[in-house]
C-alpha cells in the first residue's frame, strides 16, 4: 500500500488530556532533556521486533505506546532515551493492598484496558464521529495481553463489557461506601473502583495473575491511529451503524483516527452485536500490528523516539512498568510478526443471561474458558492447534447463531442427532430438540426447513448453507432462535465458517489471517 508510518499526518483536534498526566509540547522542537552520560548501544533488532507485545491491546494506542518504548531499546537505543520516555507515563496503583492473588504462571499478563474519556475530545469532533452522550467513566474494552515466556508469541483474550462478572468486597472510590461482593456487569468494576478493582475483579474471575496494566481512552486511540498515518481495513460485506456514523462500502479502506473508532466501537451493524464488535476490534488490531512491522519505522530509532513522545501524553501505567520491563521486552521482541499474534474471546455460555438490578448480561461458558484460562498459565498457544476443515464462507458466525431442532419425522432421535451435528459444527443449539408433533395419518416431513424472523435472514442463509438441500421459511415475529425441523432428507451437517469466525479450540485466530491480504 504504501503509507507512510510516520510522515506528517495531521493530528486529531483532540482537548487537552488530563491534568495528572503530563504533556509534551505540539511545536516540532523536542524538549530539551538533562545531559545523561552516553550509554552503550546494544545490536540493532529485526524491524518486526517492536510491534508485538503492546499492539494486541486493542486500544492501540497505549499499546502502542509502551511497545514503542520498547522497539526503541531493541532498535540500539539505550538507557537514557527510554528513561526520557518513561517519565511521560501517568501512573496508577493497581495493585494496592491486593491479597491472596492468583499463582504466577509463565509469561507474562497484561490488562489492557480501554476508557471512555470522551470528553476530552472537541465537540466538533464529537459531533462528526457521533460521540455524544455523557461518559460512562467505565471500560468500554478490556483484554488480557499475554506475552508467551520466550517473547515470540502474544495471544489477546477479550473480555466482553457486558460479561456477568462478580465484584469483590471493595470499597467504592466516589461514594466511599463499603460493598460486599456482588454480582455486576464486568465493565462497572472500574466505575466503582477504578483500575484495583478492575484488576481485582479480572483475577477473580479467570484465576490468572495479572503482570502489569495498561489503560487508553477514545483520545489516545485516535490519536495513535493518526500519527501512525491510518490503518487499513478491508471487508467483504458493507458495514453500516447509524449510531457511530460507520458506512464502509465492500472492499479495502484505510481509517483515520475518527474513522478506527467508529470502526472498533460500532455495535449495531448486525445480530452480533457486542461479540461482533469484539471481533472487528481485534481484526483492528491485527492490522495495526501489520502495519506497524511492515513499515521502515522500525528502522529509524529518531521517529519512533518522536513519535512514542507523542502517544506518551496520556498513557496511564502501573508503577511496575518501566525502564527495565521496557527494555527487557524491547530486546526480546525481535521475531515478532501479525502471525506471532493471535486473538480470541472469552467462550460464552449463555447470551442474555438476565440478572435482577442488572438486566442483560453474558454468561462465561465456565468448563471452555477454565480451559482457555489454563492455556494461558501454562503459556501455551491457542490457535493452530487443530487441523482445519475446508468450510463454506458464510455470513454470519456459527458461533453467533442461535438454532432449535425439532423432529419432524418419525424417526426415533432424529432431532438429536441433528442437534448434535449442528453444534459440532459451532451453531449455538438449545439442546434440547423437540418433536414437532405430526397429526394422525400425516406423512412425516420429506424436507428440512429452516424457519426464521427475516430480521435475521442472515443467520438463516449460513444456517441453510450448513444444512444443504434444505427449505427456507420466513415467520414473522420467530425471534432471534432459528428453527430447524429436521426431514428424512437429512444427511449430514455441512462445515461452515464467516469471514471473522474464529477457528481453533479457543476460537482463536493469527493475526495474519484476518488482515487485508
Amino acid at each position: 500500500m504504501g503509507l507512510r508510518f510516520w510522515g506528517a499526518p495531521p493530528r486529531t483536534t483532540t482537548a487537552e488530556v488530563s491534568s495528572h498526566v503530563p504533556t509534551p509540547p505540539r511545536h516540532p522542537a523536542a524538549p530539551p532533556r538533562p545531559p545523561r552520560p552516553p550509554q552503550p548501544q546494544g545490536p540493532p533488532a529485526a524491524p518486526r521486533a517492536a510491534a508485538r507485545v503492546r499492539q494486541r491491546p486493542r486500544w492501540a494506542s497505549r499499546a502502542v505506546t509502551a511497545l514503542s518504548v520498547g522497539v526503541l531499546a531493541a532498535a540500539g537505543i539505550g538507557h537514557s532515551v527510554v528513561n526520557g520516555l518513561e517519565t511521560g507515563i501517568g501512573r496508577v496503583d493497581a495493585f494496592k493492598d491486593m491479597k491472596n492473588r492468583p499463582a504466577s504462571g509463565n509469561g507474562m499478563n497484561v490488562l489492557l484496558v480501554g476508557t471512555d474519556g470522551r470528553e476530552k475530545i472537541s465537540r466538533e469532533e464529537r459531533d462528526k464521529y457521533r460521540l455524544g452522550g455523557a461518559p460512562c467513566h467505565c471500560t468500554d474494552t478490556i483484554m488480557i495481553v499475554h506475552i508467551s515466556e520466550d517473547r515470540d508469541r502474544a495471544s489477546v483474550v477479550s473480555l466482553p463489557r457486558d460479561s456477568y462478572a462478580e465484584m469483590p468486597e471493595h470499597v467504592d472510590r466516589n461514594s466511599r461506601k463499603h460493598h460486599r461482593a456482588h454480582p455486576v456487569k464486568l465493565n462497572a468494576a472500574y466505575a466503582e473502583g477504578g483500575p484495583n478493582l478492575t484488576v481485582r475483579t479480572v483475577e477473580n474471575m479467570t484465576k490468572v495473575k495479572i503482570d502489569h496494566y495498561l489503560e487508553v481512552d477514545f483520545t489516545s486511540f485516535m490519536k495513535t491511529v493518526d500519527v501512525l498515518g491510518g490503518v487499513e481495513i478491508c471487508t467483504s460485506r458493507a458495514l453500516k451503524d447509524h449510531n457511530t456514523g460507520l458506512d464502509l462500502a465492500v472492499g479495502t479502506h484505510e481509517l483515520n483516527g475518527g474513522q478506527a473508532l467508529q470502526y472498533v466501537r460500532s455495535r449495531y451493524v448486525d445480530a452480533a452485536a457486542d461479540l461482533g464488535r469484539v471481533q472487528r476490534q481485534q481484526r483492528f488490531l491485527a492490522a495495526l500490528i501489520a502495519k506497524t512491522t511492515s513499515s521502515g519505522v522500525l528502522l529509524n530509532p529518531v521517529k519512533f523516539r518522536d513519535v512514542a513522545g507523542t502517544l506518551l501524553e496520556s498513557v496511564r501505567a502501573d508503577e511496575g512498568f518501566g525502564t527495565t520491563e521496557m527494555l527487557t521486552l524491547g530486546r526480546a521482541m525481535r521475531n515478532f510478526s501479525p502471525s506471532s499474534s493471535e486473538f480470541t474471546t472469552v467462550p460464552i455460555g449463555k447470551m442474555g443471561y438476565r440478572v435482577p438490578g442488572i438486566g442483560s448480561t453474558l454468561k462465561w461458558d465456565e468448563a471452555k474458558s477454565r480451559k482457555l484460562f489454563q492455556a494461558l498459565r501454562d503459556d501455551k498457544p491457542l490457535a493452530g492447534q487443530r487441523a482445519r476443515r475446508k468450510a463454506v464462507s458464510v455470513p454470519v458466525s456459527p458461533q453467533q447463531i442461535r438454532v432449535q431442532v425439532d423432529n419432524g419425522t418419525a424417526t426415533p432421535d432424529l432431532g438429536k442427532r441433528v442437534d448434535k451435528a449442528l453444534r459440532a459444527a459451532g451453531f449455538r443449539t438449545t439442546g434440547t430438540p423437540g418433536p414437532v408433533g405430526l397429526a394422525p395419518g400425516a406423512p412425516p416431513a420429506a424436507r428440512t426447513v429452516v424457519a426464521f424472523d427475516p430480521r435475521w435472514d442472515r443467520s438463516a442463509k449460513s444456517l441453510a448453507t450448513a444444512l444443504p438441500g434444505c427449505a427456507m421459511r420466513p415467520v414473522s415475529g420467530l425471534g432471534p432462535v432459528l428453527k430447524v425441523v429436521a426431514g428424512t432428507d437429512f444427511r449430514s451437517v455441512r462445515a461452515v465458517r464467516a469471514e471473522d469466525a474464529f477457528q481453533g479450540e479457543f476460537g482463536a485466530v493469527t493475526g495474519d489471517q484476518v488482515v487485508c491480504p
